[in-house]
Parts: C-alpha cells; sequence; structure tokens
C-alpha cells in the first residue's frame, strides 16, 4: 500500500468523483483511477461502487476511509514537525475549543502566543466538546480544549486539567428576574421557559441531567443554537440559559446574570491530545502557555 495511493483513495471518498478527485490532487484520471485499481487488487476488495457513474463507497471502503485519513494527517504533522525550526519560527498549531472558551480563556492566551511565534499559523476548530473529541481522534487536531470527564467510547486521549468553572443563568436584562432576582436553584428553572444549545454542546447534556436529576424535564422555547445564537435568544426574552461564568462576563448588555448557589453546576475543562501521537512542537509550546494561563488566572 503506497501513500498516494491512500491520497487518490481520499480524494475520491470526499469528492465521489473520479475527475474532480483527479483535479484535487493534480494528477491524470487515469493514472488516478489505476493507482486505486491496485490499492483494491492489494487489498482484495472493491472500495467503490461505480454503478452508472454513481461514486459510493463500499463496506471495505468506509472501513478503509478514517483509517487512511488519520495515516495523512499523521504524515501531515511529522511532516510539519520536521520542518518547524528550533525557535518555533514557522509551523502551525489546529486547536479546538468549546465556543465559551473561545471567548473567555482563548483570545488572551493566542495574543501572547502569536507576539512570541508571530510565524506560526493558528488554526482554531469551534464546536462542543464531543465533536472536538472525534476531531481529535481522526486526526484533524493537534490539541482541544474539551470537557471532563471523556464520552464513554472515546479514543485514547492524554488530557491535562485546566480549569474548573461554575455556571450560572442568564435571562433578559429587560424581563423581570427569575426567581425573585436571588440565587437560584436548578428546581427553581422547573417552569422557566428555557434556550437550549444543539445536541453535542456539553453545556446542553450538564444543564438536561441536572435537572433531571430533581425531577423534571426542562421546558425549551428555542433549542439548536451556538453560543452566540443562545445569548441573543436569550437577550430577546426567549427563555433563560445555562452558561459558563465566563461567558457570561464577555457576554454585554442586555442579560443578566443569576448565580446558581443552592445547587450549584461546575464544568471542569481539560487541554487534550491523542495519547498514540504527541503533538508537533508548536503545540506544545501552546500547551505549556494555555496550562500557565489557566493557573495564573
Amino acid at each position: 500500500m503506497q501513500f498516494q495511493q491512500l491520497v487518490y483513495f481520499v480524494a475520491v471518498a470526499e469528492t465521489r468523483h473520479f475527475t474532480r478527485a483527479a483535479e484535487r490532487v493534480h494528477v491524470a484520471q487515469p493514472s488516478l483511477s489505476q493507482q486505486i485499481r491496485a490499492l483494491e487488487r492489494e487489498l482484495g476488495a472493491e472500495l467503490f461502487s461505480r454503478a452508472r457513474g454513481n461514486i459510493q463507497l463500499t463496506d471495505a471502503g468506509e472501513a478503509l476511509l478514517p483509517l487512511a485519513r488519520r495515516i495523512l494527517a499523521d504524515a501531515d504533522t511529522a511532516r510539519l514537525e520536521v520542518q518547524e525550526l528550533a525557535q518555533l519560527q514557522r509551523g502551525r498549531v489546529r486547536l479546538g475549543a468549546t465556543p465559551s472558551l473561545c471567548t473567555g480563556l482563548l483570545p488572551g492566551v493566542l495574543r501572547a502566543y502569536h507576539s512570541a511565534h508571530p510565524g506560526i499559523q493558528l488554526l482554531i476548530e469551534e464546536s462542543g466538546s464531543h465533536d472536538l473529541v472525534r476531531e481529535l481522534a481522526r486526526g484533524a487536531l493537534d490539541l482541544a480544549l474539551i470537557t471532563l470527564p471523556l464520552p464513554s467510547a472515546a479514543p485514547a486521549l492524554t488530557t491535562v486539567e485546566l480549569l474548573t468553572e461554575d455556571l450560572v443563568v442568564i435571562s433578559s436584562a429587560e424581563l423581570p428576574a427569575p426567581g425573585g432576582g436571588g440565587p437560584l436553584g436548578i428546581g427553581d428553572l422547573r417552569d422557566e421557559p428555557m434556550v437550549m444549545f444543539r445536541h453535542g454542546y456539553d453545556l446542553r447534556e450538564l444543564t438536561v441531567a441536572a435537572c433531571r436529576a430533581e425531577g423534571f424535564e426542562p421546558v425549551f422555547t428555542v433549542e439548536g443554537g451556538e453560543m452566540d445564537a443562545v445569548l441573543g435568544f436569550v437577550r430577546a426574552g426567549l427563555g433563560l440559559a445555562v452558561v459558563p461564568a465566563m461567558v457570561a462576563e464577555h457576554a454585554g448588555p442586555g442579560l443578566r446574570v443569576t448565580l446558581l448557589a443552592a445547587s450549584p453546576l461546575r464544568r471542569t475543562i481539560a487541554l487534550a491530545h491523542r495519547t498514540d501521537v504527541g503533538p508537533p512542537r508548536a503545540a506544545r509550546e501552546l500547551k505549556r502557555m494555555l496550562l500557565a494561563g489557566s493557573r495564573s488566572g
């Protein structure tokens, strides 16, 4: 099995078209098709169904695709690691983070990192914690800021706890304060309309689990939003939301913050990377700065 064959295979799998795949990898279409056929002969299975020009992955192709992507991602990481100069003058870091951390913790740390290493390209993937775990597993990220505990089916990841933060309730400043304005318990949310994040956000799971532990199902007026959308819907008076304290701190005008004192909710943030592949040097330096920044804060 040749490395270039995997490049061609992934290109066809992602474009579902041999000609477009050949254009993507800058090779003649007959040469690409020949290499795919050679790969199929070596593996002893067809990787694509080619009925009437409709290109679909076979079961064998579906099995190979995540493995091929991981091999290519690892090779790319190795290439960048070798190319980096001792002074970290060039390179790339692919960092995943939840939206709340992108607005709270990250800006200051990334500013300091960029000032120290302006030649390092920073690529940020903003998503829910479970989504980021999957991206780490397939080699698409070097590091990710995720919420503990890990999902039960999570791949082998090395994690270092970064911080623990409280969750708070936000509501529209134009409406009466929930619960009369004092600290709330989870049970006080029983009859309150709520704005809820999309599936894949750890905040959604934490909030729903806490409500169920108090014996009720939360009522959603709007659900499925990202962080900015949730803040906007709450500001418009569509309901309450449970968010990290650092998000509420930077949320801007139009929102009221109420503490969850009687039954506090907290989450633990960790920095993670794959156990089987160490992060490249530029990512290790960012990891060091993130750890230092969280401890000093």
